[in-house]
């Protein structure tokens, strides 16, 4: 009876150590919609906006993308007593595919910036920019460590572009 409690009591011993770790709880990861407000450490989150461009400036300073352009208009706040970066954006479609931000924003008006050091109470804001195909996608953004992540649904829209409908003219009685 003795020689089977001894392996018994090491995996209990085992277990016990493993389940007395530091490790952190998991962070919830989740996803938000537009327009709501969204705390990651002491990043303040908000995205207005999205508008999908098949080039980017005028005449000889015309940009084409391989896609499409895409632009995301955000704010992101700082809540932390001393200055933080802001982290660089993706954007994920349904599949899984993921697209980076762009460094590059030449051309888009309100650009926010590729590197983004905000100041206490302060706040970046203006256009993300994306070379992507027009899609469904979330938003992926974190807090000034990159340890906790949310997602913003951001549903495939290509703005008011729905056309106007002439009224009749009226009958006369």
């Amino acid at each position: 009876m003795r020689p089977t409690l001894l392996p018994t009591l090491l995996v209990a011993a085992a277990c016990l150590q493993l389940s007395c770790g530091e490790d952190k709880p998991a962070y919830p990861v989740r996803t938000y919609n537009m327009g709501e407000k969204i705390a990651l450490g002491h990043i303040n989150y908000q995205v207005f906006e999205t508008q999908w461009m098949t080039h980017l400036g005028e005449g000889a300073d015309t940009r084409l993308p391989q896609q499409r352009f895409f632009l995301v208009r955000l704010a992101a706040g700082n809540g932390a007593s001393g200055e933080i970066i802001v982290p660089n954006l993706t954007i994920q479609d349904d599949s899984g595919k993921t697209y980076d931000e762009l460094s590059d924003g030449t051309g888009v008006p309100e650009y926010i910036g590729y590197l983004r050091s905000v100041k206490p109470a302060e706040s970046a804001q203006g256009y993300a920019l994306f070379d992507a195909p027009p899609r469904h996608y979330k938003l992926k953004i974190m807090d000034e460590d990159k340890e906790k992540i949310a997602w913003v649904d951001i549903p495939l829209s290509f703005g008011a572009e729905t056309p106007e409908i002439p009224t009749p003219p009226e009958k006369k009685q």
